[in-house]
């Protein structure tokens, strides 16, 4: 999480939330976070078989959205 830095440096705060669900499904591993920027949020939910497999979705996910974040902003200056 700490690599989004990278991508948007007004990352207020991230929370993260391992869940495992009870279920007989492999895939039962549930990683959700939520990054709070000035004026916005995003959440990202993903069900995998780890919670390494998750976070790496999750990151790659989020950094879209905060890159595209960031050139809507630029876009307007």
């Amino acid at each position: 999480m700490d690599k989004l830095d990278m991508f948007y440096d007004k990352v207020i705060k991230s929370d993260v939330y391992l869940k495992v669900e009870n279920t007989s499904d492999k895939e039962n591993k549930i990683f959700e976070a939520r990054v709070s920027v000035p004026g916005d949020s995003f959440i990202v939910k993903k069900q995998c078989k780890t919670f390494e497999e998750g976070t790496d979705i999750a990151v790659a996910s989020l950094e879209r959205q905060l890159k595209k974040r960031k050139e809507k902003l630029r876009a307007h200056s």
